[in-house]
């Protein structure tokens, strides 16, 4: 799978997130707002993710996902989860400040790395 940088992983867990997938598309405004960012921000990262051909948008269209952008969504977002879950329940960190930690953590650990804690969290039965 091609590596993409930690804004773009945040705009592929966006759409996955609004439930976007390989044959339902989302609006570029959804994205925006669920981000929190500019449409002129969104247009940018989504030329950007067309280029890595994670992503497939007509002229100012919809956005779809290909199949390596929507495993690619969706394994960050599954990160995220598995992340954030371990923060509040194992180690009893409030919830808002496990959102923005596992988002930070989400990009930062190696898959090799988050394949062994993710082996140690399931023996932990969360």
């Amino acid at each position: 799978m091609v590596k993409t940088s930690m804004s773009h992983e945040d705009y592929l867990e966006a759409i996955v997130m609004l439930g976007g997938t390989t044959d339902v598309p989302v609006r570029s405004v959804d994205v925006a707002n669920k981000l929190g960012v500019s449409k002129a921000s969104v247009n940018k990262a989504i030329s950007a993710l067309k280029e890595q051909q994670l992503v497939i948008q007509p002229h100012y269209g919809d956005i779809t996902l290909t199949e390596e952008g929507y495993a690619y969504g969706s394994s960050v977002l599954g990160r995220h989860r598995m992340l954030f879950d371990f923060l509040t329940q194992a180690v009893g960190i409030p919830p808002d400040v496990a959102e923005d930690e596992a988002c930070q953590m989400e990009h930062a650990i190696s898959d090799e790395s988050f394949k062994k804690w993710e082996a140690f969290v399931k023996g932990l039965d969360l």
